[in-house]
């Protein structure tokens, strides 16, 4: 009979098992490796560009907020001139209302039968003292001044009748207050 030893055929396989698995732990491990490379490769060049993205958006931002100071500094300054337009204007009605008031007052005076010894403004009212031939004139120019339209209400003060003898006449002294308008009423068609 013919012995076979089968020791260093059980040895060998044993050999080539533990060398199998070493060479497929030697390949995964070089398989994750390069996996992790390439993945890391491909990271860090997306994370460059999107550094390089946002680098170039910072330096678009500074340039915009270069305009944006240019704008609120131009908004401001629009705002003064706003400002100081509107001076103006109300300087220039201020200047032009009184030439307004006066002329209306004037206009409203009964010519001959009427005469005017003082005016004065004070806070949007105007006090007015003059003398009239007969109380019917001094209505007259009531009604006159309170279809002016500058001029909103007319309120009679006083009104005292003073004899003038060298004249042989007999006069009435009146003072009045009217309200000032700042727009004028509208035109009556």
């Amino acid at each position: 009979m013919i012995k076979i030893n089968l020791l260093p055929f059980r040895a060998a396989r044993k050999r080539e098992n533990i060398k199998r698995q070493l060479i497929i732990f030697v390949l995964t491990t070089v398989f994750c490796l390069l996996t992790g490379g390439y993945f890391y490769l491909t990271l860090s060049a997306e994370l460059r560009s999107l550094k390089e993205q946002e680098q170039q958006l910072n330096r678009d931002l500074a340039t915009y907020r270069k305009t944006l100071n240019k704008i609120k500094t131009l908004e401001k300054t629009i705002k003064e001139i706003n400002a100081k337009l509107e001076v103006i204007k109300k300087l220039e009605r201020g200047k032009t209302g009184p030439v307004f008031l006066l002329d209306e007052i004037a206009m409203a005076v009964p010519k001959d039968k009427l005469w005017l010894n003082s005016l004065s403004e004070k806070g949007g009212t105007l006090s007015i003292s003059g003398t009239a031939m007969d109380n019917e004139t001094v209505a007259l120019f009531m009604n006159n001044l309170e279809a002016s339209d500058h001029i909103g209400t007319v309120d009679l003060i006083n009104v005292q009748l003073r004899d003038l003898p060298s004249y042989k006449l007999k006069v009435s002294d009146f003072n009045l207050s009217c309200k000032i308008v700042e727009k004028p009423k509208e035109v009556k068609k």
